[in-house]
């Protein structure tokens, strides 16, 4: 059985004799592939494809196609693209405007991120142009207003996972894990531990319930600019970090591309809000706020067996276990 731990860059694979598993950095980080021996000809096979994804999706890579969009304010599309910014067009639909791409104007030109990054002042965010119908695309093409720069951060690793679980199960590769930092998909049952963002220990332990299970994770803490304050999770609306969440893991049978961009969406969402949209899409979910309470959904029964929850936070009245329906 896999053992990861979400949140580590280096992964903790507990692994049998006829296991393999392999690591490369490819979308600026840690990428995990594990499969049964007898399929380890699909392992690289599944690097390649993120690397083609990261070749369409990137906003660093030069020759990438959201790059050259953001640079040019147009360019042709290929299959990746087009297929990533559909969509993020349903995302925005879906969650009323808070998954935005257009969030680029303030990860790209103002605060940096994985680049030379610095903090802005509320001046800056303010006069961001963040509007997602300054974009504009077909099949073949894809445009943008001037001022308008695209980030699909929020959903590009799941994108990724869910291009190499597609390629895995049209071959019948079953047994085997995607690992893309936060973003997870076990293709058979495996063990996940989801780390103390305050500690090396694990906050949750649990095993997937059912195959073909995602889980992924989105946080405040550990991608920020000298302060938390300064996270790379913007509220498109208020064109500001949040402050609601320390982190939020969904777990589920739909695409990690909806798990991935969800996550990124509620996160930055007012709290109400983010949970009445996280009830009607009908995921588990395990939430810690910046309030340190910890919100574990009703339903994480129907994709977790063997849940444990730490003794350090069973200890802390101000963490609860359920989110009370209305």
């Amino acid at each position: 059985m896999f053992k990861i731990f979400l949140f580590l860059l280096s992964l903790n694979l507990c692994m049998n004799a006829k296991t393999l598993s392999r690591t490369q950095v490819i979308m600026s980080t840690f990428i995990t592939i594990s499969a049964h021996e007898k399929d380890k000809r699909y392992i690289e096979d599944g690097f390649k494809i993120i690397r083609n994804v990261e070749m369409s999706l990137s906003s660093y890579n030069p020759k990438a196609k959201i790059f050259l969009l953001n640079k040019n304010l147009q360019v042709e599309l290929d299959e990746y693209t087009y297929e990533a910014l559909k969509l993020a067009q349903k995302y925005y639909k879906q969650s009323d405007g808070y998954f935005d791409v257009t969030i680029g104007s303030i990860t790209k030109d103002l605060y940096k991120f994985g680049e030379n990054e610095q903090v802005v002042t509320k001046k800056e965010l303010q006069s961001a142009k963040v509007d997602f119908l300054a974009l504009s695309f077909d099949k073949k093409k894809a445009y943008i207003k001037n001022g308008i720069k695209i980030d699909l951060g929020g959903m590009g690793k799941g994108f990724a996972v869910d291009r190499v679980v597609e390629y895995f199960l049209e071959r019948d590769v079953k047994d085997a894990t995607i690992a893309a930092s936060g973003d997870i998909r076990c293709l058979m049952v495996c063990s996940i531990d989801i780390q103390n963002p305050f500690n090396d220990n694990a906050l949750i332990s649990f095993e997937s319930s059912k195959e073909n299970l995602g889980i992924t994770t989105s946080g405040n803490y550990n991608r920020y600019i000298k302060s938390v304050k300064n996270n790379h999770l913007i509220n498109p609306k208020l064109k500001k970090s949040q402050d609601n969440f320390i982190f939020i893991t969904l777990i589920g049978d739909i695409s990690s591309s909806d798990l991935d961009a969800y996550a990124t969406a509620v996160s930055v969402m007012p709290k109400d809000k983010a949970y009445e949209f996280l009830e009607r899409i009908g995921v588990a979910y395990i939430v810690l706020q910046s309030d340190k309470e910890l919100v574990i959904s009703k339903n994480i029964s129907k994709f977790t067996n063997n849940l444990i929850i730490s003794d350090a936070v069973k200890k802390q009245p101000r963490y609860i276990y359920y989110k009370k329906q209305k």
